[in-house]
């Protein structure tokens, strides 16, 4: 019998939550197989099976056990069941599969949308039945829809969920070691730290003209889309190494200073907020930083962001303008010192040479700890990165080209 133990997922996590069995207790199991998934205060991992054999369940769903607790054992002696195959991943229950005659369709079910996540029999379920994704509400993790929630709802169509016109039913649902260490993380921040925003204004004017003009040909080079995050990096980078108190931190009686820039992207992924970290970013050009974007960001939906690829930042960039927001007040991501929060960008009417124009606006705020970052820090670096994001081409050398021309 092979006993199969939760795994250390990190230096400081010590417990983590069993979320969900891929197997019922009792079924064969091929070795590497999916058996669980499993949610530390960071991040979701699963755990897969060292043998092929037959599964004894331990720990339950919902449980919150250690590190080094026994998950579950297999029976690696057990003879293979006649006509056993090795299952594909994430495969519903068999026990629920044999109470749903049209569970043996599941592989021909068509595909969800990339967003909604289904179990195989509720997949099954709404392909053969055809009832939309829209019509169901899940239940299970993360909103996934299991086999009941189809059930339910073919049973009361019309009815999103089976819920009843008037519904004022309290549903409980206890917080995910995810949303705990946010939860806790935030207050810590407020409460440690002598936070203070500042707030400022940028003309996007220039770089939505070089968007537009270069986008076609920065996709088919660098096979990569021109977003405004390489720009906010970009600047970000440049505006660190000219203020450094502002890419430092507090440890006890001392100020680590780093002479380096590992951009924090703060990322909403279907469990929570996660800040997935672009390293050295002071080094890299707009496409690399493009491309580092884009695969922390699908991790972070796919929920397959490493431990080493969430901590160690010296400096955040969120932006809440993705979700209309026009104007906030970001909290620091402890232990750092400072968080620049991006926003909506919105056409206003502005003075330009005395005359009034309507330019796309975006405003800036940056929270930072009072402690080690003083009002000329601040306002110095949010006023350097205006200049460098409205004079784009600052960026090649850090200083106008004529000014570095006459050397001046």
């Amino acid at each position: 019998m092979i006993e199969i133990k939760v795994p250390t997922v990190g230096e400081s996590i010590s417990e983590v939550t069993l979320v969900q069995w891929l197997k019922a207790d009792g079924a064969w199991v091929e070795r590497d197989e999916l058996l669980c998934e499993m949610e530390s205060e960071k991040a979701t991992f699963e755990l897969n099976a060292e043998q092929a054999g037959i599964l004894h369940i331990v720990a339950k769903e919902g449980e919150t056990i250690n590190i080094g607790d026994l998950a579950c054992k297999i029976d690696e002696t057990a003879a293979r069941p006649e006509g056993a195959a090795a299952a594909p991943a994430k495969t519903e229950k068999p026990a629920e599969a044999k109470a749903t005659p049209v569970a043996a369709a599941a592989p021909k079910a068509e595909a969800l949308p990339a967003d909604v996540k289904a179990t195989p029999v509720a997949q099954a379920i709404m392909a053969d039945k055809k009832v939309k994704p829209n019509e169901v509400s899940g239940s299970g993790v993360s909103g996934k829809i299991l086999k009941n929630d189809v059930l339910e709802a073919l049973n009361k169509p019309g009815i999103k969920g089976g819920a009843t016109e008037i519904s004022r039913t309290d549903r409980p649902e206890k917080m995910s070691n995810l949303r705990k260490t946010i939860s806790r993380r935030l207050v810590e921040a407020k409460n440690t730290t002598a936070m203070l925003t500042t707030f400022n204004e940028i003309d996007m004017t220039n770089i939505m003209d070089i968007r537009k003009k270069y986008k076609d040909g920065f996709k088919e080079t660098h096979g990569v889309n021109l977003g405004f995050m390489s720009f906010f990096t970009k600047a970000a980078c440049i505006a660190l190494q000219e203020w450094p108190a502002v890419n430092a931190y507090i440890d006890g009686d001392q100020i680590i200073y780093h002479e380096y820039c590992d951009i924090s992207i703060a990322v909403s992924a279907p469990k929570g907020l996660v800040v997935p970290v672009i390293r050295n970013a002071e080094s890299m050009n707009m496409a690399e930083i493009e491309q580092a974007v884009v695969t922390l960001a699908k991790k972070a939906r796919d929920n397959k962001l490493s431990m080493e690829e969430m901590t160690g930042g010296t400096f955040t960039l969120t932006n809440g303008g993705v979700f209309g927001s026009l104007l906030s007040t970001p909290i620091i991501n402890i232990p750092q010192a400072a968080i620049l929060g991006m926003h909506k960008i919105q056409d206003r009417a502005m003075v330009i040479d005395g005359k009034i124009e309507i330019r796309p606006m975006m405003y800036l705020a940056l929270s930072y700890d009072h402690r080690i970052i003083d009002g000329r820090e601040s306002v110095g670096f949010l006023v350097r990165v205006k200049e460098l994001l409205e004079n784009p081409e600052l960026m090649l050398i850090g200083k106008d080209p004529v000014k570095g021309l006459l050397g001046i």
